[in-house]
Parts: structure tokens; C-alpha cells; sequence
């Protein structure tokens, strides 16, 4: 499996990224995947190159580069639950400085990079995320609507704020097919109902789903919260998404 450190320009400097795709000299679909709080690691390497193993160019940009490349501070092998909260009070300047125009105008140059390199399919692309990348996934459907036929996001957080700029309210401009696979703790009752009526008012073709006993983190190995049937279960969704919504040769 191919596997590249890539450099993307963008209006505030170069973005560290790392791409998977298919050795077999033809262009695949491109995939924008979004980092957990914990950012690029080998977790999320190891995922991209097992989603570019079912065909797919799979970019994934480290969104912290304005701060350092990955890992912007060193992370364990393993993240138990003991030092969860000490990682994630030193990575909260990075994540409340990725203000949604800092997601807005990466979003831009991230799609502009993964649809012009030689490996990738001119068709439509996927943008998909985990945790905090599950919103930015969707702000960039919502975004670029002529780019992205394809939506996920797994144990998301924040899709549904008060914000005048939620997330959730942004549905209105996406075409593309969603699914949001949710731990048991991610989101209210009532937060998920509101996501729900915002993707049916806006007659979106969607599912979201409660995937059963896990809880937030749920697809990542390297954490304390790692539930091997909710992983199955993401896969299980995310590539039959996938199948239906990109152009796979």
C-alpha cells in the first residue's frame, strides 16, 4: 500500500498530511478524513491505509499545522483513561484556535489538493471524520455541495450547538448522503433529536445511528475506549456509503 508525507499549501502556511491509496496505477475516489482531538498518529494512519486498501485515495491532514507538525505534543502508545483529560487540557488551545473560518479555508485547499492529485478520480469525493472532524466533515459538505457526495462521522462532538453557525444548521446547503455512528454518551436525546430533524427537514438521504455499548472514541485501538464490534459496525456503514456515493474504478 503507497503511502506519502504530503506538504498542502494553504492561505496560512503548509498543512502536514499523510495519504494512503491503492498501488495498482489507476485514479480511486479521494477521501478528506479529519483527525480525532488526538490528531494524526499511527491509529489514524493505520485507517487510512485499510480504507485505501478497498480502493480509495485517503488524505488525512494534520489540522494542527499552524501550531507544529504531528504529533503537536507527544501522545502515548496507549491513552488510558487516567491521562485522557491531561491530553486533552494540552490540546485545547489548538482545538478553540481552529476557529470554523481557519475549518472553512483549509477546507478549501484540502479539496483542492486531494481532487488534483494524479492518483485521484475526478468524480465526486468523501469527506469523513471522527470526533471533533465528524462538524468539520460536514461543514465541508456544506461548503462545497458540488464536491461532496458523501458524509460520515463517528463518536462526533459538537454537531449540535447553540451557535448561529451549529453544524447542524448548515444541512440546508449539503447534497451529499450522510451517516453519523454515535457512542451511547455523545449526544442528548433531544441534541439528537434536533440533528434529526434538521437532516429530514432538508430532505437529506441520511442515518444516524447509536452503535450499542460503546462509548465516546469508540473506533480508535489506541485508547481506553476502543469497542471492537462499534468498529466492525463503522465499517460496516462507512463502506457500503462509500460504494454507493463515489465513483469507484
Amino acid at each position: 500500500m503507497p503511502t506519502k508525507m504530503l506538504q498542502i499549501p494553504t492561505t496560512d502556511g503548509q498543512a502536514d498530511a499523510f495519504a494512503a491509496f491503492p498501488d495498482d496505477g489507476e485514479r480511486h475516489p479521494g477521501v478528506l478524513l479529519y483527525m480525532d482531538a488526538f490528531g494524526v498518529r499511527p491509529e489514524l494512519e493505520e485507517r487510512a491505509r485499510e480504507l485505501a486498501g478497498h480502493g480509495y485515495y485517503v488524505l488525512l491532514p494534520n489540522l494542527y499545522y499552524r501550531h507544529g507538525p504531528a504529533p503537536v505534543i507527544e501522545l502515548p502508545e496507549y491513552i488510558g483513561k487516567e491521562i485522557r483529560p491531561t491530553l486533552i487540557d494540552r490540546l485545547m488551545p489548538f482545538i478553540e484556535a481552529h476557529t470554523t473560518e481557519r475549518v472553512l479555508r483549509d477546507a478549501d485547499a484540502y479539496l483542492g489538493f486531494l481532487t488534483t492529485q494524479p492518483e485521484v478520480d475526478p468524480g465526486p469525493v468523501a469527506a469523513i471524520g471522527y470526533c471533533m472532524g465528524a462538524p468539520l466533515a460536514l461543514r465541508t459538505a456544506a461548503a462545497h455541495p458540488d464536491q461532496v457526495a458523501a458524509v460520515a462521522g463517528f463518536h462526533p462532538g459538537f454537531l449540535v450547538t447553540d451557535a448561529p453557525d451549529s453544524p447542524h444548521r448548515l444541512v440546508p446547503e449539503v447534497t451529499a448522503q450522510v451517516h453519523f455512528g454515535l457512542s451511547e454518551n455523545d449526544m442528548s436525546p433531544e441534541a439528537v433529536n434536533e440533528l434529526n430533524q434538521a437532516l429530514d427537514a432538508a430532505g437529506i438521504d441520511y442515518s444516524t445511528e447509536i452503535y450499542p455499548g460503546t462509548v465516546h472514541g469508540f473506533t480508535m485501538s489506541d485508547t481506553y475506549a476502543f469497542n471492537p464490534s462499534g468498529l466492525k459496525r463503522h465499517w460496516d456503514r462507512l463502506l457500503p456509503l462509500l460504494g454507493r456515493t463515489l465513483t469507484n474504478n
